[in-house]
C-alpha cells in the first residue's frame, strides 16, 4: 500500500489542478493521497468529484504557522499539517481568510518592490491568473521570473531574487503554531509537522520545541521527506517514538514547481490508521 500525504494543487502553489492531482496519484500508483494546500480547502471538494476509483483521498492543508526560538526570541518559520478538520470550523475560516489575504498583499508588494528595480513583473497580471481565493506566494512571483526569462526554473528565482536576504523580500505574520494546533484539535482535526529538521531550507525548530508541542497536542512528524538525510531521518524517527508521534512520509509534491515526484517518500499503513483513527472532524474519501 503506497501512501503519499502531502501533495499541492493549483489550489494553492501547484502546477495540477485538484482533478489532475488525484489523477497523476493513481498514475503514480498511490493508494492514497493528500490534499495539502497552504492555508486553504479550496481543492478539497474538486480532488473528491474526480477522485479515481480505487484511490483514497485524506483532505488536509499545510497551515503557515510560527514557532519563538526560547533561547533567541527569534520567529521561526513552522509548516504544519493538518488534516481531517471540520473546514467550517469558524476558527479555521477567520485565520485562512486572514492568511490569505496577507499571502496577496505580501505578494503585490515584493512585485512592486521588484517593478520598481526594474524587473518585468506585474502584480495584477499575477494576481489575474490566481483563483479569486487562493492563497497567492513567491512561488507564483517565482513562476513569473521563470516567464520573463530572467531565471530558468523555480529554484534559481528562489536562490537569486526571493529569499529573505534579498531587498524586495516582505515577511508575513503567521499563525502561532500552538494556537494552530489548538485550533485544529478544536475542530476534530489532527496535525503533523512537516519536515521539521529540513537544515537546508532554512532555520528549524529544536528537539526541545517538539517535545513542548507533542505535549501541546502535535499528532504526528513527517520522517521521510525529501529534504530530510538519512541521519536527519534516523534522528526524527527516535523522536516520534520516544514522544508517541505518528510517522508520516510524504513528497511535498509541487507539479513541475519541485523535481520531486508523487509517492517519492511514503507513510506506513499502520501510521495512516491511527492518523485518521484519532480524526473526528472529517473522513478520508474513498473513490
Amino acid at each position: 500500500m503506497r501512501i503519499d500525504l502531502h501533495a499541492h494543487s493549483t489550489a494553492s502553489d501547484g502546477t495540477d489542478s485538484p482533478a489532475e492531482l488525484v489523477g497523476a496519484a493513481a498514475r503514480a500508483g498511490l493508494d492514497v493521497v493528500a490534499i495539502t494546500d497552504h492555508d486553504t480547502t479550496a481543492g478539497w471538494a474538486p480532488a473528491a468529484a474526480a477522485l479515481p476509483a480505487g484511490l483514497t483521498l485524506v483532505p488536509g492543508a499545510e497551515l503557515s504557522t510560527v514557532s519563538v526560538d526560547p533561547d533567541t526570541g527569534y520567529e521561526i518559520s513552522v509548516h504544519l499539517l493538518a488534516y481531517l478538520f471540520d473546514p467550517a470550523a469558524p476558527a479555521i475560516v477567520a485565520e485562512q481568510t486572514r492568511l490569505r489575504i496577507e499571502r496577496r498583499t505580501r505578494l503585490r508588494r515584493m512585485a512592486e518592490r521588484m517593478a520598481a528595480d526594474g524587473l518585468p513583473v506585474d502584480a495584477d497580471e499575477i494576481l489575474s491568473l490566481l483563483p479569486e481565493d487562493s492563497p497567492a506566494g513567491r512561488p507564483h512571483l517565482a513562476q513569473a521570473l521563470v516567464r520573463a526569462g530572467l531565471v530558468g526554473s523555480v529554484d534559481e528565482a528562489f536562490s537569486d531574487y526571493l529569499h529573505s536576504r534579498r531587498g524586495y523580500y516582505v515577511a508575513r505574520r503567521d499563525t502561532p503554531v500552538e494556537e494552530a494546533i489548538d485550533m485544529v484539535t478544536a475542530a476534530g482535526g489532527v496535525t503533523v509537522m512537516a519536515h521539521p529538521f529540513a537544515f537546508s531550507r532554512g532555520a528549524t525548530i529544536s528537539e526541545d520545541t517538539l517535545r513542548d508541542l507533542a505535549a501541546r497536542g502535535l499528532t504526528g512528524v513527517e520522517v521521510n521527506h525529501p529534504n530530510h538525510d538519512p541521519a536527519t531521518r534516523a534522528r526524527t524517527r527516535e523522536l516520534a517514538d520516544e514522544l508517541g508521534l505518528i510517522r508520516t512520509g510524504s513528497s511535498d509534491y509541487h507539479g513541475t514547481n519541485k523535481t520531486i515526484g508523487l509517492g517519492q517518500e511514503t507513510t506506513e499503513p499502520d501510521q495512516l490508521e491511527e492518523l485518521v483513527g484519532r480524526a473526528t472532524g472529517f473522513q478520508v474519501v474513498k473513490g
